[in-house]
């Protein structure tokens, strides 16, 4: 595989870099698959969105997790990103055997497919997905680690809920250093149809501040890899000074919000801006130094270590793998964060949002560094009302 070049390196601009021209509307993938009829989903079940797209609630009332979870599946192995499609169905993909599973109805999953030329090692493995769905294909992304390097590919999506498959991959990015740890691997399509990416530093924080470099960044590129007008440094990078994103999401007002793990003192919530250097590893945390964006909101290691990161009705939730709970922030709200279900459910590695108000999460105990309990690992379902 050709490694893609994201551009000549730029001259470091400490601080936030000037914003260019409105990004671009969203491309349409050429040559795409056939896409399946789509079933209508349950009369009691709200059609998800799509993955990366930030259409506000019709009321955008605070809210919180209400009542307990409920299983909705269990028996996963590893499993570390949700993926719902528009036409009700949901894929998880499993970090170390590579599968990508089919929730069905009755909670069992099935295999859709297992993603080519991974080669799981340490925090590395099959990350994250995310989808591209037009009227005439849908193309299934993911975020993997590779013999050589951390890497990105798509697949083209047959079939009908319940009996879906996935295509031969096409080469959307390669070259981004891999290690044991620090992979980054969240992936998720903005408001603007671009492909945004966490890339985590690979265990060298020197590249979260080189410019040349893919890791320590999130990026920003096409659907097929290209660098969009718009990035701030000509470049893939659209942020820099991180150390190990693995959650993004976007509010109603377009506003883009990562999730981070910081070292040995904060982990981070951190509002994306494009150009912007978020310090690491020079600082850890909020600094207060000029060069550097601080975190809006942080958290002592041992509390979050966060990984997924979802947005309902402008509400942020936080899964978090050390810390074993679901962290709700409400930004601008001056309330102070909350944590649900402290040590009930062991790690927890992705959150998104559910049909009918509700919100789904995943554990992540069975990956080598959680306690296992019988049923792991486990997708559930927790109910979210308004704020009182």
């Amino acid at each position: 595989m050709t490694t893609r070049t994201h551009g000549a390196a730029v001259a470091l601009a400490l601080g936030t870099a000037a914003v260019l021209a409105a990004t671009l509307a969203a491309c349409s993938p050429g040559g795409g698959p056939s896409r399946a009829p789509s079933p209508s989903p349950p009369a009691s079940s709200a059609a998800p969105r799509p993955t990366g797209t930030s259409t506000p609630d019709p009321v955008l009332q605070p809210v919180q997790v209400t009542g307990e979870p409920v299983e909705l599946a269990s028996g996963l192995d590893a499993p570390w990103s949700i993926l719902r499609l528009a036409n009700g169905a949901t894929l998880i993909s499993e970090r170390d055997t590579a599968n990508v599973l089919e929730l069905l109805s009755d909670g069992s999953t099935r295999l859709v497919g297992q993603v080519a030329d991974v080669v799981p090692n340490g925090e590395g493995g099959l990350l994250g997905l995310a989808a591209l769905e037009d009227a005439a294909s849908v193309w299934i992304y993911a975020y993997f680690t590779a013999a050589d390097d951390n890497r990105i590919v798509r697949m083209p999506l047959s079939g009908a809920a319940g009996s879906l498959g996935l295509g031969a991959p096409e080469p959307v990015l390669d070259g981004i250093a891999k290690a044991g740890n620090h992979d980054g691997g969240r992936i998720a399509f903005g408001p603007d149809g671009m492909l945004y990416a966490t890339a985590g530093d690979a265990g060298d924080g020197g590249r979260s501040q080189d410019p040349g470099s893919l890791n320590g960044k999130i990026l920003r590129m096409t659907p097929t890899g290209g660098v969009p007008d718009g990035n701030p440094f000509g470049t893939l990078v659209w942020s820099l000074g991180h150390r190990n994103p693995q959650g993004i999401a976007w509010d109603s007002r377009g506003r883009m919000w990562a999730s981070e793990f910081g070292q040995n003192t904060w982990d981070e919530l951190n509002l994306i801006t494009p150009g912007s250097n978020y310090g690491w590893p020079v600082v850890e945390g909020a600094a207060g130094d000029p060069a550097f964006v601080d975190p809006v909101q942080q958290w002592a290691t041992t509390d979050a270590s966060p990984s997924g990161l979802a947005i309902v009705s402008d509400t942020l939730f936080l899964a978090s793998l050390r810390g074993e709970r679901l962290w709700t922030v409400w930004p601008d709200s001056g309330r102070a964060p909350a944590a649900a279900f402290e040590g009930a459910y062991g790690r927890i590695r992705d959150v998104v949002p559910g049909p009918d108000g509700t919100l789904w999460f995943i554990t992540n105990n069975t990956d080598g560094r959680g306690d296992a309990r019988d049923g792991d690992d486990r997708l559930l379902q927790v109910g979210l009302g308004p704020v009182s």
